[in-house]
């Protein structure tokens, strides 16, 4: 029979086991007719550009902890992976690729360009999923998709064509976030907006009646008066009423533009009056919109001054501002200057300044009903307002609800050459077809009287959006014919069970697959949303290379330098004593200064860190804490296979009284089904961090700390082959047991004991993946045993702390006293002398000579038989009260102290209250001590 290793070595059992797993297929989408309970997750399609990192892997360990475990209850799984074709990030990482050749896509043309960006995806863009495997998930890697496979753009057409035909989908001239470098509209994901040092200028418009009198508007962006059509006031301030409905003339330009009331002007900002430029302003478009005004567009699409701007007409926009201003002074039209801190919208692959922009885009109607049917974004809040959609925490709903509540019409044309090509033709004449295919809009296109020879397809590409929002069906090989064309993974797997992400893609991502999902399919696309924070460094810092906080999931995985590590600033190692901390606990484990956690660690600290909220903080010290109970398991196991040796465990019947169950053995077994019933709980609730709260806790504080040492006891002391048998029989059962139960958060540790486990215990096959999973079973709970073992676990406490109130050596083994039921103590004995460290347990009356500390446990009173040399013992209390005296009056004079209060971090005040605590009642009990001496 294969035996443990001496130590635990996670490289040496991760290779193996994924290959295998996967080699044999127990990852596959279960079509099994007979099993009830389908459990189906979609894999937020990371980019194809991408590498995994932090965010990744924790959303990642959570969603392969639901298959795993969802899996060993019997259902169905299918756990859907898949990558998406990212259009800009990777059109950009390609051009730079060619940038470095000194050739630019135009020179190689548009196909020429796409064949590149494809050889590119082959040899590099299946990095992430790699990366996936060395995490230990277990998704169906034979159904894997990639949102321009031509299943996906299959479906991508069906459902353009499906929106335009219905409606739904038009062409229009809107206001759009305009990225000058890329040449297209991006979306407000990709616009990253950081407050910068910036300025306000105050402008003097002159009143078209009486140039002497003046408006003074304040602007952050003088270059965008150029497109000026109205100056804009509350109707309510009274130092502009009179003014309303008259004119003042524009600055430069010389036309003139109309004064306007609206309620969007915040009469307490700058002078209560704003320039209106609907073109190139988002707010300024909608108050255009509300007044019929007209919308002039001063720029080019590569940010230069068009034909509308004047003498400034060809002026880069920058240099345009600082021209206008210059003018502006010059003319005397320019009030004043300040200085003004304010939000710049940057784009966040080129950083260059986003400008609002007036173009021709393609655009979803998210508020327009069809039919009289509700809008899609109607249907998108009902399904949540019904509970068909549930969130997860519940409060995520509200932001869900907020953005559909005011939600816009969706650009969804972007205008790069990789993507889903737009399906939509044009004719000579600015017809527009929009088909599935070529062939189908050239016979539109005769059946219209049009030449087909004269056809041009859309340049333009679709927003990876609108192909990530089909996600939860088009990945499921779906077509327009279904449902009269079967479709078996549909009709288990839509909707899926839950969908696992991050807070920050509510509106861009989950909103839209509800919309569409619904309106295509008449299904909502996944039961629950489970939201989960961002990970950020040890000091809720972001995560960036520029600050270097940057950790590589890899990395934790295989190994860090710790020298590198310690070097940082980050992952809480924020001093030098914290440093030397660090590298003297890691120096006897890591002798050779690289720090391997290995994945099992880090999915488990990934799980424990998944609490409610918006920002999840990772520390290493969790990190190494949870190596460390890997090394309890695996040190755990090594004991019990070393104390069950031979056959005779109690998994096969004997003769002489067959197995016995003492009340440890009871009591253990007992408080598992707690913890399997409260993990349950977690899981339905999604809450992972106590689940694995739930694991740590009964494996190292009970099974480890107290039962293994209970069996001990058990095993050199008992007479008894039943109950040598039974507890053989506890020790393995159990531990199979914990083994499935951290199975779904610890696969490769689990999976290798296991191996090992089970064929002692009679249950072995190829894999614990497909095991069932322990489940709480209300009979096997003994009250009785429980309220045993507590009284055992705080006589031990108590008489380790009498140790401690008399300075007894934990070496030195000496005789207990104890006043209580001679039969009942009787039971305890045993195990007092081995917990306790005792020489021998006595049952008496009465204590002769109370000189010594006595502690009550319930109906018993316990005192530690020690000869005292009572002068020396009062002189040793002494010093102690004296020493508490000090430290106590050093802690209540900090804390009286107001300045100490007003500014130390609060972390800070409650450590110090606890110090006054443990002071204040350690005094009390040495003073009682030296009370009884001088009795």
């Amino acid at each position: 029979m294969q035996e443990l290793e001496k130590s635990f070595n996670p490289s040496s059992i991760e290779s193996k086991w994924y290959a295998f797993w996967e080699h044999q297929g127990y990852y596959q989408c279960g079509l099994d007719e007979e099993k009830k309970d389908n459990f189906s997750i979609l894999l937020p399609p990371p980019n194809v550009t991408g590498t995994l990192h932090m965010g990744h892997g924790f959303n990642q360990t959570l969603m392969d902890s639901l298959t795993r475990y969802h899996r060993m209850r019997g259902s169905n799984t299918l756990w859907q992976p898949g990558t998406d074709h990212a259009g800009i990030a990777t059109q950009i990482v390609v051009e730079r690729q060619l940038d470095q050749q000194n050739i630019s896509r135009h020179d190689l043309g548009r196909e020429k360009f796409i064949e590149k960006v494809w050889e590119w995806k082959e040899e590099s863009g299946g990095k992430i999923t790699q990366q996936m495997r060395r995490l230990g998930t277990s998704p169906d890697w034979s159904r894997e998709r990639f949102t321009m496979d031509e299943g996906l753009s299959k479906s991508v057409n069906q459902v353009f064509v499906k929106l335009f035909n219905d409606g739904l989908i038009y062409r229009g001239k809107r206001l759009v976030n305009w990225d000058v470098k890329l040449q297209t509209a991006v979306s407000d994901l990709e616009v990253i907006q950081e407050e910068e040092n910036g300025h306000l200028w105050h402008i003097d418009y002159p009143l078209a009646n009486n140039q002497e009198e003046k408006l003074t508007v304040a602007t952050t962006r003088p270059e965008t008066m150029l497109g000026d059509v109205a100056v804009m006031v509350h109707p309510d301030d009274d130092r502009y009423k009179k003014l309303i409905g008259s004119n003042v003339i524009l600055p430069l330009i010389g036309r003139e533009i109309p004064i306007i009331a609206d309620e969007y002007v915040d009469m307490e900002f700058g002078t209560g009056v704003v320039k209106v430029t609907p073109a190139h302003d988002f707010n300024d478009y909608e108050v255009g919109k509300r007044h019929s005004l007209d919308m002039i567009n001063i720029m080019s699409l590569d940010g230069f001054i068009n034909e509308n701007g004047g003498e400034f007409k060809g002026l880069e926009r920058f240099e345009a501002r600082k021209k206008i201003v210059e003018s502006l002074k010059e003319q005397g039209y320019l009030n004043k200057v300040e200085d003004y801190r304010l939000k710049i919208p940057r784009g966040d692959r080129t950083n260059v300044v986003i400008e609002p922009l007036l173009t021709d885009q393609w655009f979803v109607a998210m508020s327009k009903k069809v039919n009289q049917s509700p809008s899609i974004a109607e249907e998108a809040l009902n399904v949540v307002k019904t509970g068909e959609v549930k969130f997860y925490p519940d409060n995520w709903k509200n932001t869900y609800n907020q953005w559909l509540e005011n939600i816009q019409d969706w650009c969804i044309s972007r205008q790069l050459w990789w993507g889903h090509q737009i399906p939509a033709w044009y004719g000579p004449n600015g017809d527009i077809i929009v088909a599935h295919d070529y062939e189908e809009a050239k016979k539109i296109a005769t059946e219209k009287g049009i030449d087909p020879k004269n056809l041009q397809q859309d340049s333009d590409v679709l927003d990876t959006w609108f192909s990530s929002a089909l996600w939860p069906f088009s990945t499921l090989d779906w077509t327009l014919e279904y449902p009269s064309v079967s479709n078996p993974v549909i009709d288990k797997y839509l909707p899926s069970s839950v969908l696992v992400t991050g807070f920050d893609i509510i509106f861009f991502w989950v909103a839209r697959m509800v919309m569409l999902t619904k309106y295509v399919t008449g299904k909502i696309p996944f039961k629950h949303v489970y939201v989960h924070g961002l990970i950020r460094d040890s000091e809720g810092q972001k995560m960036s290379k520029s600050k270097g906080n940057v950790l590589d999931p890899i990395d934790l995985i295989d190994g860090i330098d710790l020298d590198k590590l310690i070097d940082k600033r980050t992952y809480g190692l924020m001093n030098p004593k914290q440093k030397e901390s660090i590298a003297k606990r890691t120096k006897k484990e890591f002798p050779d200064g690289i720090l391997a956690y290995g994945t099992d660690a880090l999915r488990f600290t990934f799980a424990s860190l998944a609490s409610p909220g918006r920002d999840i903080k990772f520390d290493l010290n969790r990190c190494e804490g949870y190596r460390n109970f890997c090394n309890k398991i695996w040190n755990a196991s090594r004991f019990v296979l070393m104390n069950c040796p031979d056959d005779d465990n109690g998994f096969e019947q004997c003769t002489d009284g067959f197995m016995n169950f003492s009340q440890a053995d009871r009591w253990i077994t007992s408080i598992f089904q707690n913890t399997l019933k409260n993990i349950e709980t977690n899981f339905e609730n999604y809450r992972f961090d106590l689940a694995a709260q739930e694991m740590y806790q009964f494996i190292w504080d009970e099974y480890c700390d107290w039962y293994l040492e209970v069996a001990k006891v058990q095993l050199k002391n008992s007479n008894s082959e039943a109950t040598i048998r039974g507890t053989k029989r506890t020790l393995l059962g159990l531990l199979e047991n914990i083994l499935k139960m951290v199975h779904p958060l610890m696969p490769f540790i689990s999976e290798e004991i296991w191996q090992i486990i089970s064929q002692k215990t009679g249950t072995h096959s190829e894999t614990i993946m497909l095991q069932s999973y322990p489940l709480s079973r209300e009979k096997k709970i003994d009250k009785d045993a429980e309220a045993w073992m507590q009284t055992l676990k705080n006589m031990v406490e108590e008489c380790r702390k009498l140790r401690g109130e008399m300075n007894i050596s934990p070496a030195e083994k000496v005789p207990l006293l104890i006043i209580g039921n001679e039969e009942a103590i009787q039971s305890y004995q045993d195990y007092l002398v081995q917990l306790a460290k005792l020489e021998s347990v006595s049952v008496v009356d009465k204590f002769e000579k109370i000189d010594a500390p006595v502690s009550i446990v319930g109906e018993y009173k316990l005192m530690l038989k020690v000869e005292i040399d009572v002068a020396a013992e009062k002189q040793r209390l002494q010093k102690e009260i004296d020493k508490l005296t000090i430290e106590l009056k050093k802690a209540d004079d900090k804390l009286a102290n107001q300045s100490f209060i007003e500014k130390a971090p609060e972390v800070v005040i409650i450590q110090e209250k606890e110090r006054q605590k443990k002071f204040s009642e350690d005094l009390q009990k040495f003073k009682e001590q030296l009370s009884r001496l001088d009795s």
